[in-house]
């Protein structure tokens, strides 16, 4: 058994539509939804977790985007900008799956794409807009 997550987004005419339940059903998968944004005849997105045999989680993936589901790695959705990033910290505290942390003796902060569930929350209270979100 393996677990990855992926960010979804679901064009309007798909918002309505089963196909998570298609998922389990089908495809013998296991989901848990870290988060999610779905409005009825407007797009939709969500932050989920597939755990299964990694034969299923594949055919599973490429059944999503046969039906028009625009599939991304959640590693991929959430960058920091290394550039900007001044090291303040204040992404620490606020971060609900603790993917940040300092590193010790530079007091550089460490970013764990692994560990992160797009919640948003570290590109809200950034002051130098250092993380960013990739849609």
């Amino acid at each position: 058994m393996i677990s990855k997550k992926f960010v979804l987004h679901f064009p309007k005419d798909l918002v309505d539509q089963p196909i998570i339940c298609k998922l389990v059903k089908d495809y013998n998968l296991e989901f848990n939804i870290l988060k999610a944004f779905v409005t009825p005849e407007e797009e939709g997105s969500l932050v989920i977790e597939l755990i299964g045999k990694e034969n299923f989680l594949k055919k599973g993936i490429d059944y999503l985007k046969k039906c028009g589901v625009k599939v991304q790695p959640l590693s991929k959705d959430i960058s920091r900008n290394e550039e900007k990033c001044t090291h303040c910290g204040l992404c620490i505290p606020i971060c609900p799956t603790e993917a940040f942390k300092y590193e010790k003796g530079t007091y550089h902060v460490l970013f764990d794409r692994e560990k992160c569930i797009a919640c948003e929350l570290c590109i809200k209270i950034c002051p130098t807009r250092a993380m960013e979100l990739h849609i």
